[in-house]
């Protein structure tokens, strides 16, 4: 997969901390939407500073990235997970 924007992931970064991200939540619907893509549309709002509303299509909807930043935000996970890239960065 190549970087679409700045603020991709790259390669190295995403071998880094795919495992921090939590499994999806047994039972129910099994998780479809691509983790990377995920991580890829919050840093993109990050890196740009514009709304969650505003995320290009090309990235899971926004709905469902602001989903999981704010789900991570709110257990620590997104914590550890910046830590282990400005750690390597």
């Amino acid at each position: 997969m190549g970087q679409s924007y700045r603020s991709d992931l790259t390669d190295e970064q995403w071998e880094v901390i795919k495992t921090l991200i939590p499994p999806a939540k047994t039972g129910g619907r099994p998780r479809t939407v691509d983790m990377r893509g995920v991580m890829n549309g919050i840093f993109y709002i990050l890196v740009a500073g514009c709304a969650w509303c505003l995320l290009p299509h090309d990235f899971p909807k926004w709905k469902t990235v602001y989903h999981y930043f704010r789900q991570w935000r709110i257990n620590g996970d997104w914590e550890r997970i910046h830590e282990q890239l400005r750690c390597r960065g």
